[in-house]
């Protein structure tokens, strides 16, 4: 049984915003779902394009598998403002509840009150690098 762990968002060292323990956080415990809408590939590229032609600079697309897509942009929860680190406290899972695939956050580790919640967004290898900030000792440069 899941008891939704309090989280706050605030500004955060790593990138703009990030989002926050508000109580202590044990290792492998469910943190939050990463929610919003779902769409296919297709869709995603559409939209991608649009945001940037808004001057929307940041997207929340998170993929599920080859063929779904969460976009949290417009849609989403507290889990769309979870920074990337090279070394997170963090990770993401894809579960099935009824058929269903939902993007759930775990915990790494435990996690300290006013900590922010990392996870490795785990970009693949692409000519277009997005710099990392992290800034931890083990920081790859690159998201």
């Amino acid at each position: 049984q899941f008891r939704k762990k309090r989280l706050r968002f605030g500004r955060s060292r790593i990138h703009e915003w990030g989002l926050f323990a508000m109580e202590p956080i044990a290792a492998d415990e469910m943190v939050i779902e990463y929610v919003g809408q779902s769409i296919r590939q297709v869709v995603a590229d559409m939209r991608e394009k649009r945001y940037a032609q808004q001057g929307i600079g940041s997207s929340y697309l998170f993929r599920v598998d080859h063929d779904t897509i969460i976009d949290a942009t417009k849609c989403g929860n507290l889990a769309r403002f979870i920074n990337h680190c090279c070394t997170p406290n963090c990770y993401a899972k894809v579960i099935t509840i009824e058929a269903q695939k939902k993007i759930v956050i775990y915990s790494k580790q435990a996690i300290g009150v006013n900590e922010e919640i990392t996870y490795d967004y785990k970009f693949p290898i692409e000519d277009t690098k997005i710099p990392c900030l992290c800034r931890t000792e083990s920081c790859r440069g690159t998201l």
